[in-house]
């Protein structure tokens, strides 16, 4: 039978695995797997996977879906977070070999953040933060019932909302201890002013390290995270002697004498173009030393899709205490690292174009939990051992065996500086030679991000629509070392824009691509490209702005993370024209004067990181000057992830959306 194109709409047919978890013996994987129900919902579930076999079990069920599963410490039983029960999420467990989910945790209207069980199996350890009494939902009934209005949010610190989370005001995560036995909870530790907590057990189950800002106002100041010694009985207190910077996932040595943390100190670079690195300190505070310095890895990069997004952070001990296991996102790919505690140095233990979910090992470190995507395949459940991946489910099979994937085609361009740009092309379905066909160049968000090897559905989409697909990892891209991301930093639209013009004129160049049928587009960063690219080139035939960055003065301060002053840019969005003014010049409003290429505005009424208003800035220059304009707003409930983790029919309607501007010009 003769394979399909694929759709937008086939969103709904995706079955997604993440979040990686293996049993202590290594002979059981544990998965979620999401997928969209009848109710236009995504919905989650537990699976388990036979690390040899690859034989499937459900083990949680439920349109309340369950996440964040984790082994207790003997493999008997899983806890997990499921809001089955309303109105808020709780922690429920459920025995292993059959029986049905109990209720756990008791905590009030709220959200759980996350949890580590104690290595003793006795406690849990979780971040929960509780709705505001103004915000939960018996009071919002009781409102209703007088007829009263929602009250104002009165607000005292920087940090208020965030995107994808909403506005919460001054309500905070915080670090409870949860008795396993009893499901009784009470406050830890309550100290960081942002609420973000990176937390690991001591082996002994004493209490916990713990990393978070040490300022009052972080987002006001250089980073400064500091580590916490907080013990379950005691007061806790600064592990002495590390310097500022940024630090996360604290992880202690087997033998409870060292931790080791990812990070940077580099205070004046709070948006991450410097490599994320590996430190490790006395479990008490003093010298600490970097293990990855010898290398040119970003130990914390993303690889973007538009279905799972892979790499990230990640950090675990080997069992022996003699090395670290780190992930490493590096030209376009994702591997698993390893470093050696003593002298350092990050040896890659996979190989491969892919796309990984890494998860932690078994208690014998012998086999690992994965989550598997390349460009023709969807995540799927996986284990490393002895150096060898083996992908063990194929829940997307059925999918797949319908459908025709276009092939991805990799390259490397020469553009300015000596620098060589990583490039991918996808040509259209049933792609001849001797034809001719239009072109859409794609531009990443971040921008310390990567474009990468795992499947995207928008770009499968656009070639099953006739078009030549191009996407590429441009300066400011992680990946390719600290120097390459690096190369934009307070500059953008100047290295970053050579490499986006050295992969039109490519594009211009090819006897497939149809003369002056290029289009761009990109989302976030991406569509702050786009609208610098029509500022400052007639080459594209029309163009898809998408949660774009327009203006940086008005943005500066109406992001969930608002520009720290002279943090990046070298400038800041208030006071006299000359503090001003090295913002403006980067803000493609200032150079929108001549700009005629028609465009498509994408944005979230809900987005929280790139404010709506951006793209109502752009909408109305072009507007104002007769430039052929379309504007899409997504509703409040839609946040900056509109295209990742949306309302699965509203991120069909985007694609059907940008599908229809294309054959407008095309």
């Amino acid at each position: 039978m003769a394979r399909r194109a694929i759709k937008a709409e086939d969103l709904a047919l995706f079955q997604l695995v993440s979040d990686p978890q293996i049993s202590p013996d290594g002979g059981t994987l544990m998965v979620s797997k999401s997928k969209v129900n009848e109710k236009n919902k995504v919905v989650g579930n537990l699976f388990l996977v036979n690390a040899g076999t690859g034989a499937v079990r459900q083990l949680t069920q439920g349109e309340g879906g369950a996440g964040h599963g984790r082994w207790s410490p003997d493999g008997s039983v899983v806890a997990f977070v499921s809001g089955r029960e309303k109105p808020t999420a709780q922690i429920f467990t459920i025995p292993v070999d059959g029986g049905e989910a109990s209720k756990l945790t008791h905590f009030p209207e709220g959200s759980v953040g996350g949890f580590k069980w104690a290595p003793d199996g006795k406690h849990l350890a979780v971040t929960f933060r509780e709705t505001h009494p103004d915000r939960t939902s018996k009071a919002a009934k009781e409102r209703e019932d007088k007829g009263l209005s929602t009250p104002p949010w009165v607000l005292d610190e920087t940090w208020y909302r965030e995107d994808g989370d909403g506005y919460f005001g001054g309500q905070r995560y915080k670090l409870y201890i949860v008795d396993t036995e009893s499901g009784k909870h009470k406050l830890l530790y309550d100290e960081a002013a942002m609420g973000d907590y990176g937390f690991d057990w001591l082996p002994d189950s004493s209490g916990l390290i713990v990393s978070h800002s040490a300022e009052k106002d972080p987002l006001l100041t250089t980073p400064n995270d500091q580590l916490y010694h907080v013990p379950l009985k005691g007061k806790a207190k600064m592990l002495k002697g590390l310097e500022a910077g940024s630090k996360s996932m604290p992880t202690v040595s087997p033998d409870g004498k060292s931790v080791a943390y990812l990070g940077d100190h580099d205070k004046s670079d709070p948006w991450g173009v410097r490599n994320i690195r590996l430190y490790v300190s006395p479990i008490d505070g003093g010298e600490q030393k970097c293990l990855s310095e010898k290398d040119d890895y970003c130990l914390g990069a993303m690889t973007l899709t538009d279905t799972s997004a892979a790499g990230g952070a990640f950090l675990e001990w080997t069992p022996d205490g003699k090395a670290l296991n780190v992930m490493v996102s590096w030209h376009g790919s994702v591997q698993v690292g390893q470093v050696d505690a003593k002298k350092g140095g990050v040896k890659l233990l996979t190989e491969g174009v892919h796309a990984l979910h890494v998860g932690p090992s078994s208690k014998d470190g012998k086999v690992r939990g994965l989550a598997h995507a390349d460009f023709s395949s969807l995540t799927e459940a996986a284990v490393l051992v002895d150096g060898k991946i083996n992908v063990l489910t194929h829940f997307n099979k059925e999918y797949f065996d319908k459908v025709k994937v276009a092939p991805v085609e990799e390259m490397w361009l020469d553009s300015t500086d000596g620098v060589k740009v990583h490039t991918w092309v996808i040509k259209p379905n049933d792609f001849n030679p001797k034809k001719t066909y239009p072109c859409v160049i794609e531009v990443h968000g971040g921008p310390h991000t990567q474009y990468g090897t795992a499947f995207f559905h928008e770009f499968q989409v656009l070639a099953a629509e006739g078009y030549v697909v191009i996407f590429s990892n441009p300066r400011g891209s992680k990946g390719y070392g600290e120097k390459f991301c690096a190369a934009i930093r307070g500059k953008w639209g100047d290295k970053d824009w050579a490499d986006v013009q050295t992969v039109t004129h490519w594009a211009q160049h090819q006897p497939f691509i149809k003369t002056g049928q290029i289009g761009i587009m990109g989302g976030s960063y991406g569509g702050y490209m786009t609208n610098w690219a029509v500022s400052h080139s007639d080459d594209y035939r029309a163009a898809i702005t998408d949660r774009c960055v327009f203006n940086w003065l008005s943005a500066g301060g109406n992001s969930d993370y608002p520009l720290n002053r002279d943090g990046y840019f070298g400038g800041k969005a208030w006071g006299s024209y000359k503090d001003i003014e090295i913002l403006w010049d980067q803000s493609p409003i200032s150079h929108f004067d001549n700009v005629k290429t028609p465009m498509l505005i994408i944005h979230s009424e809900g987005d929280l990181r790139c404010n709506v208003e951006q793209g109502e800035q752009v909408f109305y220059v072009l507007k104002s000057k007769g430039v052929e304009t379309r504007f899409v707003r997504y509703p409040q409930s839609t946040s900056h992830g509109l295209s990742r983790n949306g309302p699965p029919d509203l991120r069909i309607h985007r694609l059907d959306q940008i599908v229809a501007w294309w054959k407008r010009f095309f």
